[in-house]
């Protein structure tokens, strides 16, 4: 029996980066037409100190950061986005325009398998977007799909353990 896969002990390959959903604030669907996410990534600070008359320097742990995740997505007439990136805006003349009921959204990451089914669920926390890119650069001569970008700020995020390895067909 495998021990990478369980539930699944005749799998061998890791899973694949291109099939993701992503949900907000606890939405029965997933955000549309996200396709880029990441990176999902944190560090803990390491704080350094000796004991009186040792030349060894011992570590431990410090504060834990949580890198800011972006979103891409293809631009369509969902405003979902750029709503959320309204939220924090500040006009000038210094008027906000600030919705606190509406800054701060949960956000979830699924990662789904070949047969897009949920094998990795990851739950981030009090999320705000602090960059909207609502357009790319345009050029007449590029027959290319145009992307919004956001990037979201968190203030931490875990993985969701309760979700368990399907058994694949």
């Amino acid at each position: 029996m495998s021990d990478l896969f369980p539930a699944n002990p005749n799998r061998l390959d890791p899973y694949k980066s291109y099939a993701f959903l992503v949900f907000l604030s606890g939405n029965t669907s997933p955000a549309a037409a996200v396709s880029g996410v990441g990176p999902v990534r944190r560090y803990s600070d390491v704080v350094e100190y000796r004991q009186g008359g040792s030349a060894i320097t011992l570590k431990s742990p410090g504060r834990t950061h949580y890198d800011p995740v972006v979103l891409t997505r293809g631009i369509t007439q969902d405003a979902e986005f750029e709503d959320w990136a309204n939220a924090a805006q500040v006009l000038t003349g210094g008027n906000p325009s600030t919705s606190l009921s509406k800054l701060r959204k949960d956000m979830a990451i699924v990662l789904l398998n070949e047969e897009r089914q949920p094998v990795r669920r990851y739950l981030f926390y009090r999320c705000w977007v602090s960059e909207y890119q609502a357009l790319p650069f345009l050029d007449a001569d590029a027959s290319t799909t145009a992307f919004e970008h956001i990037t979201i700020q968190n203030e931490g995020w875990e993985r969701d353990t309760t979700l368990a390895e399907p058994q694949e067909q």
